[in-house]
């Protein structure tokens, strides 16, 4: 199953949900490939990669090599197609090529049947990146910061997830909504997350990411939380949203309405 993770607004834990979700359902024995979307490359370097625009994915998306070159092994299980800064640049160039909409599409046709789940780290915009992950996706999750403005983006966002399905990818669906960054001893977040979950509740995944320490510093080190403490909280809600993550992908989710 290919799932884009996308939120408009930055800040929102999308690329921590991004490295953390793809390591803990490999750790359960799945088959994972993270494709890294975002120029600024933080999916990459979150797993300790990093590398040249001749080897991620802008070399791809502009013809010169293909794409199974340039997947990369990594130590968690985790198998990435990595990003650089020149992605950038490329998305510009993408701007003036036929079907631009569909490049990241055709290049998936062929990797992602070996895997049991695609993930797309998109970059915080709507984009003509964004675009391609969704005109690739079979399913939408979307990373909900615990926090009031997160809920005024959250609409807009449904709205264009609708206009794409309705105009360049009929089979596209909303997964489902994570909610992240949570501290139960906030009144505000607690506050979020029931307003959501009134509004859209068969979307929102019962599992909540916590706010932590760990989780912002695994980062560095080029972990996932699952080896960086994986005993600590963090660790173990993201293995429950893996689990949840694998029981919806098996009942196919639910169309946007």
């Amino acid at each position: 199953m290919i799932l884009a993770l996308t939120n408009q607004k930055g800040g929102v834990g999308k690329t921590t949900l991004a490295i953390n979700l793809s390591a803990a359902l490999a750790e359960k024995g799945l088959s994972v490939l993270l494709v890294d979307l975002d120029p600024q490359a933080n999916a990459s370097s979150g797993l300790g990669v990093r590398v040249s625009a001749s080897r991620s994915l802008y070399a791809a998306l502009a013809g010169k090599r293909p794409p199974g070159d340039l997947i990369i092994s990594t130590p968690y299980g985790v198998s990435l197609l990595p990003s650089s800064v020149d992605l950038a640049g490329g998305e510009v160039e993408l701007l003036d090529l036929p079907d631009r909409e569909f490049l990241l599409r055709n290049i998936l046709a062929d990797l992602s049947p070996r895997y049991d789940f695609v993930i797309l780290d998109c970059p915080p915009s709507l984009g003509i990146l964004t675009v391609n992950a969704l005109c690739a996706a079979e399913g939408v999750v979307i990373p909900l910061q615990c926090e009031y403005y997160a809920l005024e983006g959250l609409s807009l966002l449904v709205r264009t997830l609708r206009r794409v399905r309705e105009g360049l990818n009929s089979g596209l669906f909303l997964f489902g909504i994570v909610l992240t960054m949570y501290d139960g001893r906030n009144r505000l977040s607690r506050e979020v997350a029931e307003e959501v979950r009134r509004h859209f509740r068969w979307t929102v995944f019962e599992t909540l990411i916590p706010r932590t320490v760990r989780l912002s510093e695994a980062p560095s080190h080029g972990k996932p939380i699952t080896a960086y403490e994986p005993r600590g909280r963090a660790a173990e809600a993201f293995r429950r949203l893996a689990e949840e993550v694998a029981r919806r992908a098996r009942q196919k989710g639910q169309a946007i309405g």
